[in-house]
């Protein structure tokens, strides 16, 4: 299995009670230790609004994250998790895209899906029309980026878009291009799409989700004449590693700490449950991806949300969960 991980950027409440001026130095920071720890790819989220809740503190904006790192980091491939289609034209987010994978040296990964956050929509002006229609759009989306990519201009008639000749250099440096994670677990349409153009996929919350649209995700393939075995599956999982138990239960503890003053007691309990699914002493750990490997995961993206504040997790994850694992 290859791994990833999440540098903290606001969104889940992972920079509170740090000052602003120390915000993307932290950011930086991490993002480093994920690089020197041997994680494959360092990751954000492409939101605007905290959750579970929306808030006052902050959320940094993916795509300029993924501009900053490009420069500041030298091997570790950089990931969204996912972008929002909705957020930004696919021909702009293919120039921009483009333009931070030349900057990385070939580095990015492209993350897509059809987004679901309906209070960024609203907040930020954008339609939130019906998830057929979203599903629909990143469609059409995906086929705009890889021949913005790929051809030396584009003129492109859908429902949802129209080009007109539109040029798109510097080309990314990857061959044959960015390579697309197509994010969601739809059936009838975001799997299907993935099927046509995803390198990689990311979905499911347990071992019998994940098996299961698996299976959906192959018939795709078969339907549409592409590999099933050449699509990397992937998912995210809540970490909280740490050398003994007493030492999970205190990082636990502290996650409810940062959480307490935003949600109420039932939604703190839901969240200390989403932890708790995959945390652990690095051998607990190692027990509870086991399945995840057999059923065939082949990438799981990490997200350790005290990694602002403590790394240890993330590096003890790293040299005693990774080997065990790989």
């Amino acid at each position: 299995m290859r791994f990833g991980a999440f540098t903290p950027q606001g969104w889940r409440l992972d920079l509170v009670g740090i000052e602003t001026a120390e915000q993307w130095p932290t950011i930086l920071s991490v993002a480093k230790t994920i690089e020197a720890a041997g994680y494959e790819s360092v990751w954000v989220y492409d939101h605007f609004h905290t959750v579970p809740v929306p808030t006052q503190e902050v959320t940094y904006e993916a795509w300029t994250l993924m501009a900053a790192l490009a420069a500041a980091t030298d091997t570790v491939r950089l990931g969204q998790m996912c972008t929002c289609n909705g957020y930004r034209s696919p021909a702009y987010l293919a120039k921009v895209a483009a333009s931070i994978d030349a900057i990385s040296g070939g580095r990015l990964e492209m993350g897509i899906g059809a987004g679901w956050y309906a209070h960024e929509y609203h907040g930020y002006g954008y339609p939130f029309p019906k998830a057929s229609v979203r599903i629909g759009e990143l469609r059409e989306a995906v086929e705009i980026m890889q021949r913005m990519w790929t051809e030396d201009e584009v003129h492109f008639q859908g429902k949802y878009y129209k080009l007109d000749g539109a040029i798109c250099q510097p080309k990314p440096l990857q061959d044959p291009h960015i390579p697309f994670w197509v994010a969601g677990g739809g059936e009838k349409l975001t799997l299907n799409v993935a099927a046509r153009y995803a390198k990689y996929t990311n979905f499911a919350s347990s071992v019998e989700e994940f098996e299961h649209k698996s299976n959906v995700l192959r018939g795709h393939c078969e339907d549409v004449g592409t590999d099933f075995d050449a699509i990397v599956r992937s998912t995210n999982f809540n970490v909280v590693c740490a050398a003994t138990e007493a030492e999970v239960e205190e990082r636990i503890g502290d996650i409810r700490d940062r959480y307490s003053p935003y949600v109420s007691e039932d939604r703190l309990d839901r969240v200390e449950q989403l932890f708790r699914s995959t945390s652990g002493t690095p051998a607990q750990i190692v027990e509870k991806m086991r399945p995840w490997a057999d059923a065939g995961l082949a990438y799981g993206i990490v997200y350790f949300q005290e990694a602002a504040y403590d790394t240890s997790g993330l590096e003890l994850f790293a040299s005693e969960v990774i080997p065990a694992l790989i």
